[in-house]
């Protein structure tokens, strides 16, 4: 066999499905990585899936990182952690800051939310409108903060351990915004 074609057939043996080469999991129309480094962290892909509204309206797809081994502590506590969602639809900011409050509110008590309410609603200030493709990233390290990204583009950190469990929660909490799409992005359906 001539080099050349030996070169390619190890190419693409090496980018099939389920080779060790592969770095990336499908949820429908998107990808993502199985792992992400975030500062001197390596956090590992948890779970991936998809959010659909109204059963039949793809909304977003979404993957969840925690460090490996992950930690025995529940998801929602000061653990490094990075929630990335993949948009099929345009939204405006305005939908995601009056989302995220609702569902927030859904999941701490009312003491809490007044506590939060100033870091809430600066997380609804940097929110921008997303259109088709677009990708918000949550990425929380313990001492310094929640960060918020669109697309790879910075756009702000909210300190807290409080905070990061209470914006996390929306998606993993008791009452997050769609159990079976908790239970996907957990690893446990």
């Amino acid at each position: 066999m001539k080099p050349i074609f030996a070169f390619l057939l190890f190419a693409i043996l090496m980018t099939a499905p389920g080779s060790k080469a592969e770095t990336t999991v499908a949820v429908d129309d998107f990808r993502f990585t199985k792992t992400v480094d975030i500062q001197d962290q390596r956090l590992k892909l948890k779970g991936a899936g998809l959010l659909r509204y109204m059963v039949f309206i793809k909304a977003y797809a979404g993957a969840l990182y925690l460090p490996d081994p992950a930690p025995s502590d529940p998801v929602l506590a000061p653990v490094a952690k990075r929630l990335e969602l993949a948009y099929y639809h345009a939204i405006g900011s305005e939908d995601f800051a009056k989302a995220t409050r609702a569902k927030i509110r859904d999941n701490i008590d009312a003491d809490q939310a007044q506590k939060l309410r100033a870091r809430i609603d600066r997380l609804a200030e940097m929110y921008r409108d997303v259109k088709p493709g677009d990708r918000y990233a949550l990425t929380y390290l313990p001492g310094k903060g929640t960060r918020l990204s669109l697309n790879g583009e910075d756009l702000g950190l909210i300190p807290g351990d409080d905070f990061a469990g209470a914006v996390f929660s929306i998606w993993l909490g008791d009452y997050p915004i769609d159990e079976a799409f908790r239970d996907t992005l957990l690893g446990v359906s």
